[in-house]
C-alpha cells in the first residue's frame, strides 16, 4: 500500500508521527466508454463553455457561482492562507463512547501506521483507547477539506474514519411520519418472531459480489470466443484523422472519375442560325 497523507496525532502534549493508507477498496468491474464501431476509447474533454476552447489543467480554478449566475474564481493564492491547522495533524477532540457516534455520519477509512520514531507512543494510545471502549473524536484535513473523525482500534491497528459534518446529513422530512398507523399486538409479535428466527452473528465471509461474479463470467466468456476487439492506434493530435484521409482520398478519387466522364461525353453540334 502507499501512503496517501503524513503528518501527526496529537492528544495533550503527546505528538505521534503517522503515516494514513486508505483502507478499503471497491471491487467493481471497470468498463471504459468506447464506440461502439471498433472499440476506440471515448475520451471526455475539459471545453469552456463561454470561448469553446479544449482548457489545459493548469488552466482550470476553483468558480463558486452566485444566486444571480456571476463566478468567483479562486486561484492557489486565495486558498493559501485559509486557517487550516489540521492540514498535518490529526487533532484529537475528546474521547467518546463509540455507540454515541450515528454511522451516517462515517465516510471513509484509513489505516494508520506509526513512523519509526512513533511506535512506542502509537502503542500506548492504542492500548488505552481500546481498553476504554472509546473513541477518539478529532479533526484532520485531507486533500483541502477539515473533516470530523473518528480514531478507533481495529485488529492492533488505529483506523481513522473520517465523518461528515451535521449540516451534510439532510433531514428524512418525510409524510408518512406524520401519518397514525395503528399495528395491532399479533403483528408485532409475528414481526418479532420472524426477526429472532432469522438472527445470527454477522460474518462478512458468507456473503460474496454475485453480480460482480456474473458479470466477470460474461467477460470472460466473449474473451472465450475471441469476441475481442483490438481498437487501432489512436490517432496522433494536430495530424489528418484516419476518417479524413479516407474522405479526402474518395474525394480525389471521384474528381478524377468525373474528369474522365466529362471528357468523355461527344460534344453537341452548335445550333444553325
Amino acid at each position: 500500500m502507499r501512503s496517501i497523507w503524513n503528518g501527526a496525532v496529537s492528544f495533550g502534549l503527546v505528538t505521534i508521527p503517522i503515516k494514513l493508507y486508505t483502507a478499503t477498496e471497491q471491487r467493481n468491474v471497470a468498463f471504459h466508454q468506447v464506440h461502439r464501431e471498433d472499440g476506440g476509447r471515448v475520451r471526455f474533454r475539459r471545453v469552456c463553455e463561454v470561448c469553446g476552447e479544449e482548457v489545459p489543467f493548469a488552466h482550470v480554478a476553483k468558480g463558486y457561482e452566485l444566486p444571480a449566475g456571476e463566478m468567483v474564481v479562486l486561484g492557489p493564492d486565495d486558498l493559501e492562507d485559509l486557517p487550516l491547522t489540521t492540514a498535518h495533524r490529526i487533532e484529537v477532540l475528546q474521547f467518546s463512547p463509540a455507540d454515541q457516534i450515528d454511522p451516517i455520519l462515517f465516510n471513509k477509512s484509513y489505516y494508520v501506521e506509526p513512523d519509526s520514531m512513533g511506535v512506542k507512543p502509537y502503542v500506548l494510545l492504542r492500548d488505552a483507547l481500546e481498553r476504554s471502549g472509546r473513541v477518539a473524536i478529532a479533526k484532520v484535513a485531507l486533500r483541502q477539506r477539515e473533516s470530523l473523525a473518528a480514531l478507533r482500534v481495529r485488529d492492533g491497528v488505529l483506523v481513522l474514519e473520517t465523518m461528515l459534518w451535521p449540516d451534510e446529513v439532510r433531514e428524512a422530512a418525510f409524510e408518512f411520519l406524520e401519518e397514525s398507523v395503528e399495528i395491532r399486538a399479533q403483528e408485532s409479535r409475528m414481526a418479532a418472531s420472524l426477526i429472532e428466527s432469522m438472527s445470527e452473528d454477522f460474518d462478512p465471509a458468507a456473503y460474496r459480489d454475485a453480480y460482480r461474479e456474473a458479470l466477470q463470467e460474461v467477460i470472460e466468456a466473449k474473451v472465450a470466443g475471441h469476441e475481442v476487439v483490438r481498437p487501432a492506434a489512436p490517432v496522433a493530435e494536430g495530424g489528418p484523422s484516419a476518417d479524413l484521409m479516407a474522405v479526402l482520398r474518395a474525394s480525389v478519387d471521384a474528381a478524377k472519375r468525373d474528369r474522365r466522364t466529362s471528357e468523355r461525353k461527344p460534344r453537341k453540334a452548335p445550333k444553325s442560325a
